[in-house]
């Protein structure tokens, strides 16, 4: 077989035994995706009560390839949550593996979920989602991105030193989920538990669940944004009523909604509520070059988007916007009336939902303060009798690391000698709980280094990961490997130095 014809081989800054490393994934790519399509296959959807069975199996033949790993491998019981409908049901068990304990060796801990998003070919697939399909050079299936593809390329990263019979660089950890998409339920407090234990040797935590910023260009992520969800419940009565019979004599709950939704942004997408920008960072000159630095191409993002035009023109001041400050979106309204056609009925209650993105250095308790004031006193000025209730189902912070960490400068150095070229160095705009969760338990060293691109669709229709994605993103972890242990190695002969001196 030829070696992948679409990636890079080897680069010039690769050693003999990267090379060879290279060589094996090249040769058994075919194998890596007949996995991938094997895993693809399981409906493992957390979302939908009725698909739990299929998310244990998958959960379970994930422990299952770890274990042909030689990997020791725990699967932990997580109890049982309630269905809004009050019935109870079987919560899927976590994988905590471990592979190799030389105390002379760095521990990388690999975080990832198994679990998917739902998905049917009547949404718009153009491909059954749970066969893996291979177009020009995609695969596309449910999960391949997100985040089963990144899961196997590590696993896949990991195996190749077993087969190769290579010594392990560092011992490896692995905590893999299937109720990710579900809010993660029962891992924080997981985490809290095994702090002194399964994490108490742990030096670095990965996690590889986010997509660069670009369809071609590799990246690694230093930041996320938080998230502080609300609901806005206005309410005047127990049942709906004619639009005919009380409509110009009541004060109605709809108009109050809207009132206030319109209350939240002005029309450059600024935030309205006093205070919510106080406790942003100010720009720095550093942080600024890093994004005058990015390779970011505006028109590729609005065609990802689908979208003709952005709140801004220059790439600096929309990366900002996504990254950096902070943003409000209405994601809809409960009660009211939403099927074609029109009904004449006034709703007596309705819910509005936004939500807004949080940065570092904003604190959650004192943002939903102040946006529960500023909508009761924007309520108050309109006079009406109805009930306004707001709450906040969701929250979570926002996180950003060291980018002078040894994590990553020695991701750094692997992206450029599988890739040839330095990482675009980014955050995200959207907000992945794990990150913070992780550094303010354990208070180890996290990093997310995505392997999947931009246009990938996570979530979305036609999901996809590029077979070259996959096939230099397993390069990348295995490089990485030796990198880190490379590092780690100096530093510990460093500190050793110190103490001795």
């Amino acid at each position: 077989m030829l070696l992948f014809e679409a990636g890079v081989s080897s680069s010039p800054s690769s050693s003999g035994l990267e090379n060879q490393i290279f060589q094996y994934i090249d040769l058994h790519q075919n194998e890596f995706i007949q996995t991938l399509k094997e895993w693809v296959a399981v409906e493992s959807d957390s979302i939908q009560p009725r698909l739990r069975q299929e998310v244990i199996r998958m959960v379970e033949l994930t422990a299952d390839r770890l274990r042909a790993l030689g990997a020791t491998v725990g699967l932990v019981k997580l109890g049982s949550h309630k269905l809004p409908d009050g019935q109870s049901l079987l919560l899927p068990p976590l994988i905590l593996a471990e592979l190799g304990k030389d105390p002379q060796k760095p521990t990388v801990c690999f975080y990832g979920h198994v679990d998917v998003q739902p998905a049917k070919k009547e949404d718009g697939w153009k491909t059954d989602p749970y066969t893996l399909t291979e177009t020009d050079g995609n695969l596309y299936g449910r999960g391949a991105t997100d985040n089963k593809g990144p899961v196997l390329a590590w696993i896949n990263a990991v195996d190749v030193f077993r087969a190769l019979k290579l010594d392990m660089p560092v011992n490896f950890k692995f905590i893999i989920e299937g109720m990710e998409e579900a809010g993660s339920l029962g891992l924080e407090e997981l985490i809290k538990k095994e702090n002194q234990l399964f994490f108490s040797d742990v030096d670095y935590i990965v996690i590889s669940d986010n997509l660069w910023l670009s369809n071609r260009k590799p990246a690694l992520t230093y930041g996320t944004r938080g998230n502080l969800c609300f609901f806005v419940e206005v309410q005047c009565g127990e049942r709906d009523l004619h639009s005919g019979s009380f409509g110009g004599i009541i004060h109605e709950p709809m108009t109050d909604l809207i009132a206030l939704l319109d209350s939240l942004v002005d029309t450059s997408g600024h935030i309205l509520i006093p205070g919510v920008y106080d406790n942003v960072a100010s720009l720095m000159e550093e942080e600024k070059k890093l994004y005058e630095a990015i390779e970011f191409d505006l028109e590729e993002h609005k065609n990802n988007s689908g979208v003709k035009k952005f709140l801004y023109d220059t790439k600096e001041e929309v990366l900002m916007h996504l990254w950096r400050y902070p943003s409000l979106s209405i994601h809809g309204i409960e009660g009211a009336f939403h099927e074609p056609g029109i009904k004449t009925v006034i709703p007596a209650r309705v819910i509005g939902k936004f939500s807004i993105r949080q940065v570092p250095h904003m604190d959650i308790s004192i943002g939903e303060r102040q946006v529960i004031q500023y909508l009761e006193d924007v309520f108050s000025k309109r006079n009406s009798p109805n009930k306004l209730k707001v709450s906040v189902p969701i929250s979570a912070m926002p996180w950003v690391a060291d980018i002078n960490s040894p994590l990553y400068t020695a991701a750094r150095r692997a992206i450029k000698t599988v890739f040839g070229q330095d990482p675009e160095m980014i955050r995200d705009g959207s907000t992945i709980p794990i990150a913070q969760t992780f550094q303010n338990i354990t208070r180890k060293s996290v990093m997310m280094l995505p392997i999947g691109a931009a246009d990938d669709g996570e979530h979305s229709q036609n999901e996809k990961i590029s077979r070259h994605n996959y096939i230099q993103g397993t390069k990348l972890f295995a490089t990485f490997f030796l990198e880190i242990a490379k590092l780690h190695g100096q530093l510990q002969e460093a500190s050793n130095t110190m103490t001795t001196n």
